[in-house]
């Protein structure tokens, strides 16, 4: 069973100009109880989808199915059943934490004590007991940003659209953010849909992820399966001596793409082998050369982004831009 369903959905804009087109058709499927990361660079119509899927655009062409519910038909029953959280967040500064979640309960028309007891529940899943009572100005980034989650949860929605929800938090607060979201899956079995500039966050949490390029999806499929597909490692070898003969050894050998000379000994493109490393050891040694490390690493998925579009991404730690 499918929670999104997505097909041909296209934005175009008029401008001085002419006709500019932020998506270009992009189709996807996101199954329930899924999470789905959304990586894509600026400019490329990430952000445009999110809104198109969150009833805040209306699409030029295409159709969309959103918790059972027609896009273009139904645009309310969708609402009804999604949670979104935007970037920036949408909390009263002056208001507190508890009050902003009752607000929130009452506006999908709970009484007053289903508000209540909702917030309560809320307050305590996300670790917000001795901050519930603060105006939401004085919390930090992080305890923000869990507000902002638990406020998308209120009405127990079907699917919950998150937009670069760590987005400037610190690795601490990012790392007990992911760990939130994850049990939205597990307590609630909602369907979670992404928004990322950082790839070690589409890593650590998604199922799946998409990349979208230029308007249009350019890949698709599990995190690990993608870096699976590029077929190659990266050796280091850390050498004290001997570093230019070992760089002409192992050279020659079948499974090296690239060697590059660097500071501490070698790197190397290697295909994907599982046994490669014993094989340079191996050929190190009966050439007499003793390294002082071996390690092997795995494509990244900034290595699959850069494979794929040609175009960098925001690593962890770099300021992400809105899109």
């Amino acid at each position: 069973m499918h929670s999104v369903q997505v097909q041909d959905l296209t934005k175009t804009y008029k401008t001085k100009n002419g006709l500019v087109e932020a998506v270009a058709g992009v189709s996807f499927d996101v199954a329930q109880g899924e999470i789905v990361g959304f990586l894509g660079q600026n400019g490329a119509g990430k952000t445009t989808t999110l809104r198109m899927l969150t009833t805040l655009l209306k699409p030029t062409s295409g159709s969309a199915r959103v918790a059972g519910h027609d896009l273009s038909t139904d645009a309310q029953g969708v609402r009804r059943k999604i949670g979104y959280v935007a970037q920036s967040g949408g909390t009263s500064p002056a208001a507190s934490g508890r009050s902003e979640l009752v607000l929130q309960g009452r506006l999908y028309q709970m009484n007053q004590a289903d508000a209540v007891r909702r917030a309560d529940q809320l307050i305590q899943e996300f670790d917000l007991e001795d901050l519930a009572d603060r105006p939401t100005v004085t919390l930090s980034g992080g305890q923000r940003r869990r507000l902002d989650i638990a406020l998308g949860l209120t009405h127990r929605p079907d699917v919950l659209f998150l937009d670069e929800p760590s987005a400037a938090l610190d690795p601490q607060s990012r790392s007990l953010l992911w760990e939130h979201v994850r049990k939205v899956r597990e307590n609630y079995g909602t369907t979670v849909f992404l928004s990322t500039h950082y790839l070690d966050e589409a890593d650590a949490l998604c199922d799946r992820v998409l990349i979208i390029d230029k308007g249009r999806v350019v890949a698709e499929d599990s995190p690990e399966n993608l870096k699976a597909q590029l077929g190659y490692d990266i050796v280091t070898i850390e050498l004290a001596t001997d570093a230019d003969r070992a760089e002409a050894v192992l050279a020659q050998h079948p499974a090296v793409q690239e060697v590059k000379a660097q500071a501490q000994g070698l790197r190397l493109t290697v295909e994907h082998n599982d046994r490669v490393l014993l094989q340079f050891l191996r050929t190190l040694d009966e050439a007499g050369i003793e390294p002082l490390s071996i390690q092997v690493e795995r494509p990244t998925l900034d290595d699959v982004f850069l494979s794929i579009t040609n175009r960098s991404i925001n690593l962890p730690g770099q300021q992400p831009m809105n899109v």
